[in-house]
């Protein structure tokens, strides 16, 4: 791995428009599960599949239901950044990464002290009344209980989070902004994720350079198709790149 690291290091030198794409992997060592590892989100037991739980139509019709599951295993409380989220946003501060593309809801990139986040499936932090757009910070989902309502005159809409879930589109805006900042980057790390959530994955088969880079902890079905694969945690990685 040392000769990888290495190479890596060459490639961020010699590089001034890096793209970040990353997953559920990028948190874990904050503390927040991945979803489809062994000891993972997907792979616990509740009434109903999470698929179900966190799709638009369970959402609008067993509100209770979903908001017992979304408070319990969707928001964290205390999660920090670590090393990963740090040294991208200590990358982009030194003007060689132009943006962060990412399929995490936590705002841990953002917390880090990255600027040009785009998050692909929303964000937790976020929150509005689908009736009347009231916006609400997530103590308005974490710090109550049953089903959140909106307080803002008499409207007592279902508050709902600001993330994509199942049988929803992603925003056209921010599909459009991450596919230009793939394609126009000189070099694409892909960190943290297991490239099989659909349409995101297929993003990085936009980048059109020569320095396409895969960290992940596990092999994924598209390691062929990187120019370097580093099989090891995401935030292991990259807290050994100094930045300069």
């Amino acid at each position: 791995m040392e000769e990888n690291i290495r190479t890596l290091q060459q490639w961020i030198d010699e590089s001034s428009n890096i793209v970040f794409f990353g997953g559920a992997g990028v948190s874990t060592e904050s503390g927040i599960p991945d979803f489809r590892s062994v000891d993972g989100l997907y792979n616990q037991t509740y009434d109903y599949p999470p698929e179900t739980i966190l799709s638009a139509t369970f959402f609008y019709e067993q509100p209770a239901e979903f908001y017992r599951f979304y408070r319990d295993k969707m928001i964290i409380e205390g999660a920090k950044p670590n090393a990963a989220h740090r040294k991208l946003a200590e990358l982009e501060a030194a003007g060689k990464l132009k943006a962060v593309v990412t399929q995490n809801i936590d705002g841990l990139h953002q917390a880090a002290g990255s600027k040009v986040v785009w998050e692909l499936h929303g964000s937790t932090l976020r929150n509005y009344c689908p009736r009347c757009g009231k916006k609400y910070p997530i103590t308005a989902i974490s710090k109550t209980t049953g089903i959140p309502r909106c307080t803002n005159g008499n409207c007592t809409g279902i508050i709902r989070p600001d993330v994509v879930l199942y049988e929803e589109g992603l925003d056209a805006d921010v599909i459009h902004e991450s596919i230009e900042a793939i394609r126009k980057a000189d070099m694409l790390i892909i960190g943290g994720t297991s490239l099989v959530v659909y349409p995101a994955a297929s993003f990085v088969n936009y980048y059109q350079g020569k320095k396409r880079v895969l960290i992940n902890k596990s092999q994924t079905s598209m390691d062929s198709l990187a120019d370097l694969v580093i099989t090891a945690p995401i935030g292991e990685v990259l807290s050994q790149i100094v930045v300069r």
